[in-house]
Order: C-alpha cells, then structure tokens, then sequence
C-alpha cells in the first residue's frame, strides 16, 4: 500500500505540476467501542466533504460509502457494516435511517472530543470499556488534567507551632 500510495502522489504531483504528500502528519488512530460510537465515528466521516464544502451531502462525495448505504447505488468494494444492517428491517427503511443520520450536522464539540481522542491515542468509548483497554495496553486510555495536581493547603489543626 505504501508504494502504491508513492506512485500515486507522485503521478499526480508530475499531472498538477505540484509537490504534495500522501499524509500530511502522522497516522493516527483509537480504539473505538461498537455500536453508537463506530455510527459517529462513520458519520464525522462522511460528513467531512460536507463540511469542506465540497459537496451538499455526504451521498454526493463520489468516494462515500454513503452512496451505497443511503442511495442503494451498487459498488464491489463497499461493504455494508453489520451495525448498519440494525437500522432497519428492509433495505429502503435502511437507507432512509441512513440519509436521516447524516442529514444533521455534527456538533463542532463531538468533533473536537473525537479529534483529540485520535491524536491523544486513546480510547473511544464508555468509562468502563477504557478502563478495559488501559488495563490491555497497560497505560491510560482517557483524556488526563494538564498540569500538576495542586497542593491543599495545611489544615489548621493540623500545623505545629513551635513553642
């Protein structure tokens, strides 16, 4: 994949006479807990040439798996994943869920929250399920306080004066 992705940049950056690279930063990821956090996580996704303004909808980004989940459109190398097929019964009912959970925007605090659990490398998920993680990886998995704990101040009972 990574030579692949090598030739591909370059051939476009020789087409469109530029120097760009595959991945600007890092590769980054998290562990993410099923069910409603993989579907927001598929829905910032999606919804990010939306945001971009490059499309209106995410069905409309040509390389959007949406298309076929919520349009019904047929493509060889989409997959419809196993909590999508828990949306509905029937197909149309599927995809009609669907369209409806990526009609809305994504709050920009959800956003921010799950960017900072993909560069922080932790863990995307309830309490438990990261308590769960940190105890595979052996380190912690949720968000921290920056800083120093601060000091309580002496208890006034407790503080000795010399006679």
């Amino acid at each position: 994949m990574k030579g692949l992705g090598q030739r591909d940049v370059q051939y476009v950056n020789r087409t469109d006479h530029r120097t760009v690279t595959l991945f600007e930063g890092r590769f980054r990821s998290s562990v993410i807990e099923a069910d409603s956090d993989l579907i927001a996580c598929r829905r910032n996704i999606a919804l990010n040439p939306v945001r971009a303004r490059m499309v209106p909808t995410a069905e409309e980004y040509p390389w959007s798996s949406d298309r076929c989940n919520a349009l019904g459109l047929t493509d060889p190398v989409v997959a419809t994943h196993p909590l999508c097929l828990t949306l509905g019964e029937r197909d149309a009912e599927r995809r009609s869920r669907c369209r409806n959970l990526f009609a809305d925007e994504f709050p920009e605090s959800e956003i921010a929250a799950r960017r900072g659990t993909t560069n922080g490398g932790l863990a995307l998920g309830s309490d438990h399920f990261q308590r769960q993680i940190a105890a595979m990886v052996g380190r912690r998995t949720w968000p921290g306080t920056s800083g120093r704990p601060k000091k309580e101040p002496p208890d006034a009972n407790q503080i000795e004066v010399p006679i």
